[in-house]
């Protein structure tokens, strides 16, 4: 009687080696003062010194914003991209790639009405005084996030997402393959690239070291250099006191 193969069986025939790399990464980026009503408080009043707080006081800081994603967008001739519902943004992207040098570049911005958390005052009355006062809410919304595209010469292809409503958190998103891929290149490493992996490595050894060497600290400098690139809804006197 003959048993069936398993799939590793069949497999351990066929692979030439094995690397272990940090798949597709999907980051929130968000100021951690700002994720709580109290925060939002200490923002205005504290740091702003505004008497209360408001949405009036939010509105003015998102136009802003978005006047400089549109600035960035037209000094940099970049075009922007109204994305639509089910289309692949991926495959918008790899349109902007297979034309790109390899460079530091933001190739183009693409823009989305999608859901987010954001913050609301609601008008409510004191049942003694009869009083009317303004209190701040957590609520969800639809707003405009932009999608700036890039491509980074040390973690290859990217993208970081800005929502335009008050706290203004972000996505980060990049693939670790992309990374080991460009690093292997600067080290003179030969091999042939997949879309999302290696085909082969003639250095399988040093490229795995790659790999491993993918730490936190290297996501957070990559993240940060972007921050300091792009449109950013903070003022350098609200970054300075730490929000940042």
């Amino acid at each position: 009687m003959t048993l069936p193969k398993t799939v590793a069986e069949i497999l351990q025939d066929h692979v030439v080696y094995e690397l272990d790399c940090i798949d597709r990464v999907y980051l929130n980026v968000y100021q951690p003062k700002l994720v709580y009503p109290s925060g939002v408080v200490g923002f205005f009043k504290g740091h702003r010194g505004m008497p209360f707080v408001s949405g009036a006081l939010m509105d003015p800081i998102s136009k802003d914003f978005v006047r400089s994603i549109h600035r960035f967008i037209e000094e940099g001739d970049l075009d922007l991209v109204h994305f639509q519902k089910g289309e692949r943004k991926d495959d918008i992207a790899q349109g902007y790639l297979a034309e790109h040098d390899g460079s530091d570049a933001i190739l183009f911005v693409g823009r989305a009405q999608e859901k987010a958390r954001v913050y609301r005052t609601e008008k409510r009355v004191n049942p003694v005084t009869g009083a009317a006062y303004p209190w701040l809410v957590s609520a969800t919304a639809l707003p405009n996030h932009f999608y700036f595209y890039g491509f980074d010469s040390d973690f290859g292809p990217f993208f970081m997402k800005f929502g335009t409503f008050f706290p203004y958190t972000a996505k980060l998103c990049f693939n670790g393959h992309h990374y080991a891929q460009c690093q292997a290149a600067k080290a003179g490493i030969d091999f042939e690239a997949l879309d999302n992996g290696f085909l082969s490595c003639a250095e399988p050894a040093r490229l795995q070291r790659i790999c491993d060497n993918l730490s936190a600290a290297k996501i957070d400098a990559f993240c940060r250099k972007w921050l300091s690139r792009l449109p950013h809804p903070f003022t350098a006197a609200d970054r300075r006191a730490g929000y940042r």
